[in-house]
């Protein structure tokens, strides 16, 4: 009988020792799935959501003295899809992100007819000091 209980116990044991190797693998498993999360995607949508850099006297004033780049983006875009958009496009890092609607001007076209420009939306991106946004692309 004894024999018969060493035998069990051992299997007990074998058992045990499985289960632990299957633990491990699981913890591993986990370790894999967080380097995933962290390789994240960049959505289309915020790529697209960037139009064009908005370059006037104002803009490159507001450039030198606060270290800002002012971009026309779409009339839906974000904060997030914004900062998401030009951390990728420009490799650089964004400290803010400032929105705001410009209202299309009416304009006149003769004495009878008024027309009217689209509105639009602007951002303001603050950019970490010591980085820079090149346009010419060198």
């Amino acid at each position: 009988m004894s024999e018969e209980k060493k035998v069990a116990d051992k299997k007990v044991a074998d058992k045990k020792v499985a289960d632990k190797k299957v633990a491990v693998k699981k913890v591993a498993d986990k370790k894999v799935a967080v380097k995933k999360v962290a390789d994240k995607k960049v959505a289309d949508k915020s790529l697209q959501s960037v139009l064009s850099p908005h370059v006037t006297e104002k803009a490159t004033m507001v450039a030198d003295k606060l270290n800002q780049i002012i971009f026309k983006v779409r009339k839906d875009a974000t904060k997030t899809q914004v900062k998401e958009a030009i951390e990728t496009m420009f490799k650089v890092d964004v400290k803010a992100v400032n929105l705001l609607n410009v209202r299309g001007k009416t304009k006149r076209a003769s004495r009878s007819t008024i027309g009217r420009r689209p509105d639009w939306k602007k951002a303001y991106v603050s950019i970490k000091a010591g980085q820079e946004i090149n346009f010419t692309g060198e």
